[in-house]
């Protein structure tokens, strides 16, 4: 039967019903499902316990950046720890200077509902270093030592340790983050 011009052709790619010869029944192609998209797309295997040199302190790295780029810096690690397939909810981020957006935000709602989400562990949380030792233990803690005092730096770097089960990255300033952790990381 020749095609009226009117009439768009139909092309053996295109997704609707078929029919399978063996049953003569018709099976629908399946369709992709609308819902919420994240951040990076697709699955996020689970990944195995970082080694450390003892068991009971987690490994430690330090990314080098300066004072006005060390939330930058975390931001970053906490990128590249979720593209490496570690779960959202593993993550503890912490700040020595001012909050995280996210923080200042989520605090704008109340301690309650912001302390909620970190009982949850539905996703990274944000916090103050100053208020480190409320926070749960975590796989993963970052600090980025953005500011505050020398004594509120002195005070997060042991606490987040404490918090960290696998990995404690660092972001900051070498020399000042080596003068407080007391060894060379």
């Amino acid at each position: 039967m020749p095609l009226i011009p009117e009439e768009p052709q139909i092309h053996e790619s295109a997704q609707g019903p078929r029919v399978t010869s063996a049953t003569g029944r018709t099976t629908p192609t399946p369709r992709p499902v609308p819902g919420p998209r994240s951040a990076r797309p697709g699955p996020r295997p689970a990944r195995p316990a970082e080694r450390t040199e003892h068991p009971s302190r987690p490994q430690i790295q330090l990314i080098p950046a300066p004072l006005d780029g060390a939330l930058d810096a975390a931001e970053e690690a906490v990128d590249m720890l979720l593209d490496s397939g570690r779960a959202p909810g593993d993550i503890l981020v912490l700040t020595t200077g001012e909050h995280h957006p996210w923080a200042a935000h989520e605090l704008s709602f109340g301690e309650d509902a912001y302390w909620a989400q970190h009982d949850a562990r539905d996703d990274v949380f944000y916090a103050d270093a100053a208020v480190a030792e409320r926070a749960a233990t975590r796989p993963v803690v970052v600090v980025a030592v953005n500011g505050g005092a020398d004594d509120v730096t002195v005070r997060a770097l042991p606490a987040a340790m404490a918090r960290a089960g696998a990995l404690l990255i660092v972001c900051g300033d070498p020399q000042r983050v080596n003068a407080v952790l007391g060894a060379g990381v």
